[in-house]
């Protein structure tokens, strides 16, 4: 807290708000008003705020990561709204409740600072809550305790035993050896570890739990997992939750780490409904948690769902109640006269499909409305997305405001330019990191002035230098290949700028959801007149001539061809043949006909490579994924992939829509390996018969996760702990659904289940949300 500590309720003036955190840099947030503040002290001498309205003011983007206690990532501007008193003792019992949740887990008892830091890196973070969120992945049933004769090998058995002697090694090197036995018979225990025969007195009376193996007529249970007194058997893990581990975590201390933070846990409000619980026969949180990480019985999929659905509904709640703030948030209306629009049209030669009309009639209502339109536009490859965007600039313009679009490269950047240029009545400019000296200076004096209207560019967009007079509505195109960061930089280059968001293929449902959940959605369905099918047919590497001479056919009867390798360099480990050795083989048979393109190339002899493909100079351009977006090149009509089982169905279903754009009938060929795996082939046979990107986007979701549409290695839910996609994917609308009508019922969540919710979005730092309904 900036300058002396002061206490709760005495005057303050103009608080500056902060936050301290050891190793971190002091980080200002922004200013609150007097009586809006409270402090709260906390263990170590820290002190946060607890109760300030200022915190729920964010309009401008400022970002700045604030690890420890709030864990988030905040975005706070000028104080620009009315503020209500937040809710002081509430905020307070929040905070005090999950006190012992965010302790660190150094506290936890046995956990020194090497395994402290161990265990934060496996769980994640560095608090108990961390190490709950931790979940099993599976269970080890204990419970079987045959006696010794009816033991096989093979098998995890709990022995009641009585030690009956050592074994000292015969030689240096031999493990020693503890003969067991009951009222049946006798095994051993194997012990390379001399340490551990203090587990074993002569005559004691244990319990020993282990896997079973057959070795010279005996049976043997080498190292066992647990080993301890029958008089402890109340405390013996019958059921053992295996959770996903690293170097340096064994089994035991996660058990310790685990159980620690059980003994933690505070008592909760319930926040879920009543009758939901009763239907669904989810236990309590805690409970939940106690049945997950200290089993008694084999736990059924009841604890987890629950768990995950308090995820699923903390991050609803949070994205209802983000959107509520944004619809009040003022907003510019937009209104045109639809004179530019009908010269776009008049020009484009085509009528719009009834899916364009429609996600075009939502988007004027936004514009026409007093509040800030946050939409994303989507819809299949070729669906007319870029054109119903134009239309929505041009009614920007047609008000007197100008327009910006984002593409996030400069390929996609050209394209986009070169098809305003075509459409658009007005000027238009293409502002790039290659846009250097005069042109520069020019585009963006034009910026500043008002004189140019329409802007198309890359990341160069975000640039300080760069100054609108009146910017009023921002698109981004491809806008999951941004940061949200990225996203607000660009919107608040203008006051009150509307955002319109598109994405190049269908989102998979589950993903609209989970993270794009905060805007309203478009979806075009349907493709314009004139587009091609595409055919799609599967082929063997080892047909591979066979490919070649269907293309020296389509060449001579004035076709184009696009032939796609998935790796720029020869790679050791995946046997798949690189682009410049196709490129080399393929000059060979077809010469100069051929062109070369991937994004290792200088930017001069790659744009050289694709401006000789678009005007038919060459007719093969052998390229990577780098032709995936931004080439509309109307007479190429056949796509070529190699090793199609290595790329993804969305990728796939992206690339295809690069042809079947002019007159020419279409196909696409899928090259791969002779032997390809039962569940590759499904995949591809899926491609070949569907032509829907929404079903594409969502299988191909389910079959590889989140993390190459999201352009991550994860997969799942990425920023999820709880939830899996797979697992809970039907609880997803549930959640949606029960955030909203929460909300309706009490938006300001001030009723005893309101209280408990508070809680819950705390748990899951849910901060925006929040502060949100502190601030009112």
């Amino acid at each position: 807290m900036g300058g002396d500590r002061q206490a709760a309720g005495q005057p303050v003036g103009q608080l500056g708000v902060r936050e301290f955190h050891d190793g971190l840099d002091l980080v200002q947030l922004g200013f609150g008003h007097r009586g809006d503040s409270g402090l709260h002290e906390l263990t170590d001498q820290q002190v946060v705020l607890v109760s300030a309205a200022v915190l729920g003011a964010i309009d401008q983007p400022a970002a700045a990561v604030v690890q420890g206690f709030w864990s988030r990532i905040f975005k706070v501007g000028h104080i620009g709204l009315r503020y209500r008193r937040a809710l002081a003792k509430s905020q307070h019992v929040t905070l005090e409740i999950l006190e012992p949740m965010r302790a660190p887990i150094s506290s936890l008892p046995g956990l020194g600072p090497k395994l402290s830091a161990l265990v934060g890196r496996l769980v994640g973070g560095d608090s108990v809550r961390d190490v709950l969120f931790h979940l099993p992945v599976d269970f080890m049933d204990r419970r079987e305790t045959p006696k010794i004769r009816e033991a096989r090998a093979g098998m995890v058995a709990t022995l009641r035993v009585e030690v009956i002697r050592h074994e000292a090694p015969a030689r240096k090197g031999q493990p020693h050896r503890v003969v067991i036995g009951d009222e049946t018979g006798f095994a051993e225990v194997v012990l390379f570890h001399a340490a551990r025969l203090v587990q074993f007195p002569l005559g004691a009376r244990l319990v020993v739990s282990g896997r079973l193996e057959a070795f010279g007529g005996r049976l043997v249970m080498a190292h066992p997992d647990y080993v301890a007194s029958q008089l402890q058997e109340a405390d013996f893990p019958w059921v053992e939750p295996i959770w996903p581990l690293a170097a340096g975590v064994v089994p035991r201390v996660m058990r310790r780490a685990a159980l620690g933070a059980l003994a933690r846990l505070p008592a909760l409000a319930e926040w879920q409904d009543a009758s939901v619980l009763r239907k669904r026969g989810w236990p309590g949180f805690g409970q939940a948690l106690r049945a997950l990480h200290a089993p008694v019985e084999l736990p059924d999929e009841k604890p987890a769902e629950r768990l995950a659905y308090d995820e699923l509904l903390a991050r609803q709640l949070s994205f209802a109640i983000v959107r509520a703030r944004r619809r009040k948030r003022p907003g510019r209306v937009l209104v045109g006269d639809g004179r530019l629009r009908a010269e776009a049209l008049r020009r484009f030669g085509h009528k719009l499909t009834a899916g364009q009309l429609e996600a075009l009639a939502q988007i004027d209502a936004d514009m026409a409305a007093p509040h800030q339109m946050l939409r994303l536009l989507q819809g299949d490859v070729g669906a007319g997305k870029t054109l119903v965007a134009l239309l929505g600039m041009l009614r920007t313009v047609e008000a007197g405001a100008q327009a910006a679009l984002m593409a996030p490269t400069e390929i996609l950047a050209k394209q986009h330019y070169a098809t305003f240029q075509k459409l658009c009545p007005v000027p238009v400019a293409l502002l790039t990191g290659n846009v250097k000296g005069v042109d520069r200076r020019r585009i963006l004096a034009a910026l500043a002035d008002g004189l140019l209207p329409i802007i198309i560019g890359t990341h160069a967009i975000f640039q300080k230098e760069v100054e609108f007079k009146d910017l009023a509505l921002a698109v981004i195109d491809e806008q999951h290949r941004f940061g949200v960061d990225q996203r607000l930089a660009l919107s608040a280059k203008g006051a009150a700028a509307d955002l319109l968001v598109m994405t190049a293929t269908p989102i998979p449902r589950t993903l609209l959801l989970t993270h794009w959940a905060e805007m309203e959605v478009s979806r075009i369905t349907g493709k314009p007149a004139g587009r091609q099918k595409i055919t799609t047919t599967l082929h063997k590497v080892s047909e591979l001539e066979k490919v070649l001479a269907a293309i020296e056919r389509a060449i001579a009867a004035g076709g184009l061809v696009y032939w796609v390798c998935p790796l720029v360099t020869e790679s050791e480990v995946l046997d798949i043949t690189a682009t410049e050795v196709r490129y080399a083989q393929l000059r060979e048979r077809f010469g100069a006909l051929v062109a070369l393109a991937h994004g290792q190339q200088e930017a001069v002899v790659r744009d050289a490579a694709l401006a000789d493909f678009g005007a038919g100079r060459c007719k093969i351009l052998v390229a990577t994924t780098v032709i995936e977006v931004g080439m509309d090149v109307r007479a190429a009509n056949i796509m070529v992939i190699e090793h199609a089982e290595r790329f993804g169905l969305a990728q796939l279903h992206q690339l295809r829509g690069r042809v079947g754009r002019g007159d020419a009938k279409s196909f696409c060929l899928l090259l791969h390996d002779d032997k390809i795996s039962v569940g590759a082939r499904k995949r591809l046979a899926l491609l070949r018969d569907t032509a829907d990107g929404f079903v594409i986007a969502d299988e191909d979701f389910r079959l590889r996760g989140s993390g190459d549409f999201l352009g991550t290695k994860q997969s799942g839910l990425p920023g999820y702990r709880l939830a899996d996609a797979e697992k809970h994917a039907d609880l997803l609308p549930m959640a949606r659904q029960d955030a909203v009508l929460l909300l309706q019922r009490d938006p300001r969540l001030e009723s005893p289940r309101g209280q408990a919710v508070r809680v819950l979005l705390n748990l899951f730092d849910q901060r925006e949300a929040i502060l949100t309904v502190r601030a009112g």
